[in-house]
C-alpha cells in the first residue's frame, strides 16, 4: 500500500525564521545575565521595520536593538536595496514587565512546586525512519535548507540570497520510506544570475550532495524556483512573525501539534518545557525498542505544577502494553516545569542554535532532550 507526505523547512533568511532566530539570540542574551529571568519574547519584521515586543522580567541588561541588529548582519541582510538591512532598518522596542498574576502561578516556597505559566499540550514523536529517530521528510527538508545556506554563506554560490524554502514528498510503502517523489527548493537571488544557472548549481551543489542516491530515482520530480525569478525576497516581500512555524521546528507535520510556539520563550514556559520532555520520552521509548514509533502527549493546567494529563500513542507499534510504560514514566520521571528545567538544563543560553533547522534531530543532537539515557531503564519493562 503506497502514501505520500510532505514536509517543508526554511533558511535562517526566511521573514519568520529571522524573527524566531532574534527572539531567542534575545532570550539567550539575558540568560547569561539571568539564569532565572523569564521572557515572552515576540518579534515582527516588514520591508526595513523591525519590531521587538513582550513580557521579560530579569536581572539583566540587555540592548534589544543591538541583539537583533546583529542577528540580521549575520544572518546576511547587509545591503539597502535588498530591501531590508541590518544598518538602516528601523527597530522599534516595547518591553514590559511579565503579568504578576503569572509570576504569582510561579512562586512557591518549595521550587519544583512552581506551577505552569499557562496551560497547554504539547506533543513529543520519534520513530525509526532517520538515525536522530525522527520522520524522513522533515529531517531532509531541514538538511536542505542548512545546504542552501551554506552554499550561500561559504560563497560556494555566491549569488544566493537569505531567503529560501525547501520541501520534500516522500513515498511510503506499507508505512516505510520508500523513495523521494519529489523535491522543491525555492532560492533568493540576485537579479543578474539566469533561472537556468541557478536551477543547474542548486540541483549539483544542494540538492544532490544531500538527498541519499538510493531513494531518488527517474521519477523524482525536482522543482526549482518553480515560479521562475526569486530576486525580492525577506521582510521586503513577506512580513516576518516568530511562532509562524510551528510545523518546521517540530516534526513537519507528521505528528500531530501541540502548544504554543518554541522561540522567544524561556523555559518555565511550558510549551517550550513540556515540548522538550516529550520528545525525550518519546525518543527513548523508540531507542528502548518499546516500540517502533510513539507520540507522547503532555498538557498542563496554569498554575499546577503535575500535569493534568499524560498519554502515550504507539500507533499499533508497541511491543507491551504502553499503559505499562505510562505507569512506569509516571513513577520514575518528574514532569513538574521546574524538574524538566533541571534535568534537561534549559535555563542556560542554547536557544539561538535551535531557532533554525528544527528544535529536535540533527539540529539539537547535542542537547539533552536528544540523548537517549533512559532506554536501558525503558528496556527493562521488556
Amino acid at each position: 500500500m503506497l502514501s505520500y507526505f510532505t514536509s517543508e523547512s526554511v533558511t535562517c533568511g526566511h521573514p519568520d525564521k529571522l524573527c524566531d532566530r532574534i527572539a531567542d539570540s534575545i532570550l539567550d542574551e539575558i540568560l547569561y545575565q539571568d539564569p532565572l529571568g523569564h521572557v515572552a519574547c515576540e518579534v515582527t519584521a516588514t520591508k526595513n521595520k523591525l519590531h521587538i515586543m513582550g513580557e521579560i522580567s530579569a536581572n539583566s541588561s540587555v540592548d534589544y536593538e543591538a541583539v537583533a541588529r546583529e542577528v540580521i548582519a549575520i544572518t546576511g541582510y547587509t545591503e539597502v536595496d535588498a530591501g531590508f538591512d541590518s544598518r538602516t532598518c528601523s527597530i522599534s522596542v516595547d518591553i514590559h514587565d511579565q503579568s504578576p498574576d503569572i509570576v504569582r502561578s510561579l512562586q512557591k516556597k518549595e521550587p519544583l512546586d512552581c506551577g505552569a505559566g499557562d496551560q497547554g499540550t504539547m506533543i513529543g514523536f520519534a520513530c525509526r525512519e532517520t538515525k536522530n529517530l525522527m520522520p524522513f521528510p522533515i529531517e531532509y527538508a531541514h538538511k536542505l535548507a542548512r545546504r542552501l545556506d551554506e552554499v550561500r554563506m561559504s560563497g560556494k554560490l555566491p549569488y544566493i540570497r537569505p531567503d529560501g524554502k525547501t520541501q520534500i514528498t516522500v513515498e511510503y510503502e506499507h508505512g516505510r520510506p520508500k523513495r523521494i517523489a519529489s523535491v522543491i527548493v525555492s532560492a533568493q537571488h540576485y537579479d543578474h544570475i539566469s533561472i537556468e544557472q541557478l536551477r543547474k548549481d542548486i540541483e549539483e551543489y544542494v540538492i544532490l550532495p544531500v538527498l541519499p542516491e538510493a531513494m531518488l530515482d527517474h521519477k523524482t520530480t525536482i522543482y526549482i524556483n518553480p515560479a521562475g525569478r526569486f530576486v525580492i525576497g525577506g521582510p521586503a516581500a513577506d512580513t516576518g512573525l516568530t511562532g509562524r512555524k510551528n510545523m518546521v521546528d517540530t516534526y513537519g507535520g507528521y505528528a500531530r501539534c501541540g502548544g504554543g510556539s518554541l522561540s522567544g520563550k524561556d523555559a518555565t514556559k511550558v510549551d517550550r518545557s513540556g515540548a522538550y520532555m516529550a520528545r525525550y520520552l518519546a525518543k527513548n521509548i523508540v531507542a528502548s525498542d518499546i516500540a517502533d514509533r510513539c507520540e507522547v502527549q503532555i498538557s498542563y493546567a496554569i498554575g499546577l505544577a503535575e500535569p493534568v494529563a499524560f498519554n502515550i500513542d504507539d500507533f499499533n507499534t508497541g511491543r507491551i502494553p504502553m499503559e505499562r510504560v505510562k505507569k512506569a514514566i509516571l513513577r520514575n520521571i518528574d514532569m513538574r516545569p521546574m524538574a524538566i528545567i533541571r534535568r534537561l538544563k534549559l535555563n542556560r543560553p542554547i536557544y539561538s542554535k535551535l531557532a533554525c533547522y528544527g528544535h529536535f534531530g540533527e539540529n539539537a543532537k547535542d542537547m539533552p532532550w536528544e540523548k537517549c539515557d533512559l532506554a536501558d531503564q525503558l528496556s527493562k519493562l521488556l
